[in-house]
């Protein structure tokens, strides 16, 4: 399994902050229904899926009830719904030459920076129609036009897209023409990690960041197109990089925690984590992404303000109500975990991970028939997730030394 499917296991998002991220159409809100992106794959030997706990025994447990299966970790992703403050401001296209063509590439950056991505892309046209062989003014258009379009900013976040698919072979003739424009290397692996290709968006960015060295997007995306390949230490490095030159985006930041957590190091992580919380601390999801990197550093005392906050921020998020339950569940509060579990579900039905962890909370409590029939659920939901047969063959097994389903 890819790192990225790992990570969104544990309720974090990659994000592929820069050039469109300071205009407030540039991040795509997921829609109402399930995440697309959300996988049914189990978590990766690294980032084991922890079981529930057994709760102590002041908890109101039922005498000589068995713990709950394993099989169940931290819930599935979560996407931003909320707009991050990204300090890195979108990358020029313009050469300050003063030539005609040039001034048309001011004139379009300056739209592109406020926002607005029509005058942008007709800006940049009109820049290549003065001069057709300028790979900047194709850049230009290409990224205006897939701002404007409002596409996803998210690695894998828009497969089969028709903007970016029709953008490709623009973006790939404005490498031909001038094979060494950074930000034409950069455009075209942005748009391939967009489309889910980060086997072939590595090279475009490997480029775009032996040419800028310095771009914090480019080792961003970088850094990105590592992790989902599964290059860990690769994807830290750059990401890490990308953090150093950009201390004060919150995108930049959460990134390299995504990249930290997948390798295991949780603290750091949560470091990381901490510092895009503060720099956007109003971003539902970065709440989210802390208190999951605290659930996975078993500390559900400290995740617990975080993923309220995520909850508060962003009611109508199913993923983050699982979440806190999970907190809660760890902390062995039972009844209050339970409660979550089902007011994520109301939210969204279709999250097989509730119906596991919530399956577990009954299991706990020694209600074996109705832990079953939410077992049921989630392996209704995808009978290929292995957590689900992890957990039925555990409840089989209780049954069969003879607890008596409730």
């Amino acid at each position: 399994m890819s790192a990225c499917g790992a990570i969104r296991r544990l309720g974090v998002l990659l994000a592929l902050a820069g050039c469109a991220s300071a205009a407030p159409t540039s991040r795509t809100p997921a829609p109402a229904s399930r995440p697309p992106e959300a996988p049914a794959a189990p978590a990766p030997r690294d980032l084991p899926v922890k079981p529930a706990p057994a709760p102590p025994a002041e908890s109101g447990a039922a005498s000589g009830s068995a713990s709950a299966p394993a099989g169940s970790g931290v819930p599935l992703d979560a996407p931003s719904t909320s707009e991050v403050a990204a300090a890195s401001p979108p990358p020029r296209v313009a050469r300050g030459t003063g030539t005609p063509a040039d001034r048309k590439l001011e004139e379009g950056d300056a739209a592109y920076a406020r926002g607005d991505f029509a005058a942008a892309e007709k800006a940049y046209r009109a820049a290549a129609l003065l001069d057709r062989k300028d790979a900047a003014a194709i850049v230009g258009a290409q990224r205006a036009a897939i701002a404007r379009a409002g596409v996803s900013t998210d690695y894998n976040g828009a497969p089969g897209d028709r903007t970016l698919l029709a953008a490709l072979p623009e973006l790939k003739r404005a490498v031909t023409l001038d094979p060494a424009h950074p930000l034409a290397h950069l455009e075209l692996g942005r748009a391939l990690l967009v489309l889910g290709r980060a086997d072939a968006a590595l090279g475009e960015l490997t480029r775009a960041a032996e040419l800028a060295p310095s771009d914090a997007e480019a080792r961003s995306a970088l850094g990105v197109a590592h992790l989902a390949l599964g290059n860990l230490q690769d994807a830290v490095r750059e990401l890490t990089r990308a953090a150093e030159l950009a201390p004060g985006d919150a995108e930049r930041q959460a990134n390299l925690g995504t990249a930290l957590l997948a390798a295991g190091r949780a603290a750091d992580a949560i470091r990381a984590y901490e510092r895009a919380a503060r720099l956007s601390p109003a971003d539902a999801r970065l709440q989210n992404d802390l208190g999951t990197a605290l659930l996975a550093a078993n500390d559900p005392a400290r995740a617990v303000p975080h993923l309220e906050a995520a909850v508060a921020r962003d009611p109508g998020r199913a993923t983050y109500r699982s979440n806190l339950g999970y907190a809660y569940h760890l902390r062995g509060d039972l009844p209050k975990a339970t409660a979550l579990y089902r007011e994520a579900l109301r939210l969204d039905d279709k999250l097989g991970s509730a119906w596991i962890n919530l399956g577990n909370a009954l299991a706990q409590s020694g209600q074996l028939k109705d832990a079953r029939a939410a077992y049921e659920k989630a392996r209704a939901i995808d009978p290929t997730d292995p957590r689900v047969k992890a957990v039925m063959d555990e409840l089989d097994a209780i049954e069969r030394r003879g607890a008596a389903p409730r």
